[in-house]
């Protein structure tokens, strides 16, 4: 009896004792639940990461794009290419999917707002591409602190529509291009009312070396092997004697931002220099360096009176020994730097116009003999203006002109080697009365229609005509290499007319 009482107390105990540990085991009060809260600083879109005071934003848009008698870019079958040969076996139409993801956050600290800013673009082209793969782009990674931005961003040579211009694609020459951004380490000063100030060292490669050519050594007809990519170095084909990246870019602006619209000047100056007189032989020195620079004017009216939302976009720019400030659009695509169209005319092989985009020129086989580069001048005027049929319906028309020169200096040296007989084409005839100056203006319009938020449908059209100062013949000789063009054959120099376009779906989100 006694035992089992002990055996009855020391359960009892045990069930008190296990039900005073489970007890102090249970939470008084279950902790409430951390929402995502909105982030209304900003603007729309933005979240606080939960725990902290840091907002961020990801978004992003899926566009599918379809040129014609064009590249991947509706960039005009002329750059260098093979469609600009006409060529039969040249792609008609050329494809794009791209899927674009950003992600920003901000951080509001005592030194101002903390942002960083990254956006990626995952694309798959045919042709460049096979069945399946792709490739990612980083076009934008950069943080901006106290006034600094660090990284990768739109140039402060441009106005901050740059990236807003009305067009499918970037295939029109309307000033300079950011459509991957340009490194740089940036200061803006702001005054209040809208105005301020910045200054930035930005590194040139790819996008702001035009090339510079050595007219003594051979280099790179209008038409043959194209660039080794986008992007990949400035300006890749067979001549360019500027390699090296020695200096960055000094840029400057001053804005006005305010409701109405926007003004914006630019200034930027760019260092040019060459490789040696031979290739095979430092020995034999190098021309000097020089610095070109360049300067831009642009303007952005708002909600014009023809209508809520229309717009109005000027920007005019000149360079000297600075060309690509001037000659934008994704003009690397293919060519580099060259430009070049065959049509229809007296030549046995028809009509042709080409030209160059080059930083300067310079020719001589060693010191004694060699020349300092002479330095090109560029200019160009564009206008875009977008109007709002109704909120869903938009059309907008646009149109550039752009011209180089080189002077007298640098067009003999240009002629001269064309005029050699061993070159790939060579000049006959009266070709020597003419200059490589030249000339691309355009005009085009696109028209979009959003029937439902974020998704937008486009198309648009723009015709081009590339003005060369050539006269006579010129021949293609032993080492030409135009698609469907027999050796012997001639080409007259005249003035060619392009046609292309492209349409899109965008949707963004």
């Amino acid at each position: 009896m006694k035992m089992v009482k002990s055996l009855m107390l020391g359960t009892a105990a045990g069930f008190v004792a296990l039900t005073g540990a489970q007890a102090a085991d249970l939470p008084v009060k279950a902790k409430a639940v951390e929402y995502v809260k909105i982030c209304s600083l900003y603007g729309a879109g933005f979240y606080y990461i939960p725990g902290t005071d840091t907002c961020i934003r990801i978004g992003g848009a899926l566009r599918l794009d379809t040129a014609f008698n064009g590249t991947t870019y509706d960039v005009p079958f002329w750059q260098g290419s093979t469609g600009g040969a006409n060529s039969y076996n040249r792609n008609y139409f050329t494809t794009r999917e791209r899927l674009n993801l950003f992600i920003d956050t901000r951080t509001a600290t005592e030194y101002g707002v903390v942002r960083t800013y990254a956006n990626l673009q995952f694309d798959f082209a045919q042709g460049r591409e096979s069945i399946a793969g792709g490739y990612m782009e980083n076009d934008f990674l950069f943080i901006q602190f106290a006034g600094f931005t660090f990284g990768k961003a739109v140039s402060q040579f441009d106005p901050q529509w740059a990236l807003a211009k009305p067009w499918i694609a970037s295939g029109v020459l309307g000033g300079s291009n950011n459509a991957t951004g340009i490194p740089q380490l940036a200061y803006t000063a702001s005054f209040g009312n809208g105005v301020s100030a910045t200054i930035s060292l930005e590194d040139a490669q790819p996008y702001r070396s035009a090339g510079v050519v050595n007219a003594t050594a051979g280099f790179l007809a209008p038409f043959g092997a194209a660039t080794l990519g986008y992007g990949t170095t400035a300006n890749t084909f067979g001549g360019n004697v500027q390699t090296g990246d020695h200096v960055p870019d000094i840029v400057a602006n001053l804005r006005l931002d305010q409701a109405w619209g926007s003004l914006h000047f630019g200034a930027a100056a760019h260092e040019v220099h060459g490789t040696y007189y031979t290739a095979a032989n430092s020995d034999t020195g190098h021309p000097s360096s020089a610095w070109g620079y360049a300067f831009t004017g642009a303007f952005e009216l708002k909600n014009l009176p023809t209508g809520i939302g229309d717009s109005l976009k000027v920007e005019a720019s000149y360079a000297k020994g600075a060309a690509k400030y001037v000659w934008g659009g994704t003009v690397d695509t293919s060519g580099g730097g060259r430009f070049a169209k065959i049509g229809t005319g007296a030549g046995t092989a028809g009509s042709m116009a080409f030209g160059y985009v080059l930083d300067g020129v310079y020719s001589g086989t060693n010191s004694a003999n060699g020349s300092s580069i002479d330095l090109s001048s560029a200019w160009e005027v564009s206008a875009y203006y977008e109007h709002y049929w109704t909120p869903a319906w938009r059309t907008s028309v646009y149109g550039s002109y752009t011209s180089i020169n080189y002077g007298s200096a640098g067009n003999a040296a240009l002629l001269a080697a064309f005029n050699n007989p061993t070159s790939a084409l060579a000049f006959v005839g009266s070709a020597g009365t003419g200059n490589f100056n030249f000339a691309v203006a355009q005009v085009g319009t696109r028209t979009a229609w959003t029937p439902v938020q974020n998704l937008t449908l486009s198309a648009e059209f723009t015709y081009s005509r590339l003005i060369q100062n050539q006269n006579g013949l010129l021949v293609a000789n032993t080492a030409a290499t135009i698609p469907g063009v027999a050796t012997g054959n001639t080409f007259e120099m005249k003035n060619q007319n392009l046609f292309n376009g492209a349409v899109q779906i965008l949707r963004s989100f």
